[in-house]
């Protein structure tokens, strides 16, 4: 009998030690027959399931066009085989062919189980409420955290600001891939290409734009999303220039936040960057059953000078992408030695209480900024 088991939850010494010829599935959308699935792959021993692309796709109530999604998940197969794995496939509903060049496999998808559709599909009585779009990544975390930490804090921390002001926002399903130029140098890291992520998000929110929506906040939980999102707020505001379309760095980047960080942190600077103290405080305060805490190894000799280094906010005039290999040798930044339980819901906490307040923030420059539009400011009054 197939067993499946969570890719997303494995390290990347687990995802190293995978035989290659493992099949892994890549879902668009959830709730498929997995009896069928393992059939239709030959009753293999073990099936490892990606997380499910949430939405897209044609049905998922939020569509972009076919050849950006079609670019998105290519890539992410892609740096499977990359990786070497010999079986890699895309699962998606029947009926939906997005031309790829990589194997694919349709069921269809029970309409009971599409949960994420009925989320989408309630935004139009939302169209005063700032939407929040977290964004995540698969990717390596030293040999102590998984592969999906980065999705399952902006996860937790998108849901908890939109249930901490319910009437001024709300949060799209987490999207659990992201950018990671340095994906080669350990196993289990994804990429969708920065091109086609930020075509992706482009198209999201031209989508909910054309439908009326005029807030959206880019909230990202994964430091090598964070340039090309800023890109994408600027074609977004070009192209839309009646909206406000933000992001910002992570989280636990503005001025209370920071302080909260210096504040409460046991390490120096360097044991916040990746799977580092921040990182696995948070986890151990939301996911500790995920956390190898008898695995760690801080790793904090990153080749540092007074305009380039590694810390959470990342600091100096220098911006540079040097490979991985040259500072890790386990896949960390920092001290995750250092990380308590305590520390994490603090730091929890206050990355709500940083997004509430910057809800609000995006609420007041919209507002300001049509008024100002409406009463025929500047230019806008020749327009």
């Amino acid at each position: 009998m197939t067993e499946f088991f969570q890719f997303d939850q494995l390290t990347w010494p687990e995802v190293a030690a995978l035989p290659r010829n493992t099949p892994l599935i890549l879902p668009l959308g959830a709730g498929y027959p997995m009896d069928k699935l393992a059939d239709a792959l030959g009753e293999p021993l073990q099936v490892g399931l990606l997380p499910p692309i949430p939405f897209g796709w044609p049905g998922s109530g939020l569509e972009v066009p076919n050849p950006i999604l079609r670019s998105l998940v290519g890539n992410l197969l892609a740096s499977l085989i990359d990786d070497g794995f010999s079986r890699v496939f895309a699962l998606c509903p029947q009926n939906i062919d997005l031309g790829l060049t990589q194997p694919w496999v349709a069921f269809p998808l029970p309409a009971n189980q599409s949960s994420i559709q009925k989320q989408l599909l309630i935004l139009d009585a939302d169209k005063e409420k700032v939407i929040i779009i977290p964004i995540g990544q698969t990717e390596q975390h030293g040999y102590h955290l998984p592969l999906s930490t980065d999705t399952l804090i902006i996860d937790a921390i998108g849901q908890g600001t939109a249930a901490a002001s319910p009437n001024l926002a709300m949060t799209l399903p987490v999207m659990p891939y992201g950018v990671s130029t340095h994906r080669y140098a350990f196993s289990g890291t994804l990429n969708c290409g920065g091109r086609a992520f930020e075509d992706f998000w482009l198209a999201v929110v031209s989508t909910l734009a054309q439908r009326g929506f005029d807030r959206f906040y880019l909230m990202s939980g994964h430091g090598g999303n964070s340039s090309f999102l800023v890109n994408v707020v600027k074609y977004a505001g070009e192209r839309y220039p009646r909206i406000f379309c933000a992001t910002a760095w992570l989280y636990l980047s503005g001025s209370e936040g920071v302080a909260s960080l210096e504040k409460h942190r046991r390490s120096p600077r360097g044991g916040m960057g990746h799977a580092c103290e921040l990182e696995t405080s948070l986890m151990l305060h939301l996911h500790p059953e995920l956390v190898h805490q008898d695995l760690v190894v801080d790793e904090m000799e990153f080749i540092a000078t007074p305009d380039y280094y590694m810390e959470w906010v990342e600091g100096g005039s220098l911006i540079a992408n040097p490979s991985w290999y040259d500072d890790t040798r386990t896949g960390a930044y920092g001290a995750g030695s250092l990380a308590t339980v305590e520390n994490g819901k603090v730091w929890f906490d206050t990355a709500i209480a940083e997004k509430v307040a910057q809800i609000k923030e995006i609420h007041t420059q919209q507002t300001l900024r049509e008024a100002r539009r409406q009463a025929g400011f500047g230019r806008w009054g020749t327009l």
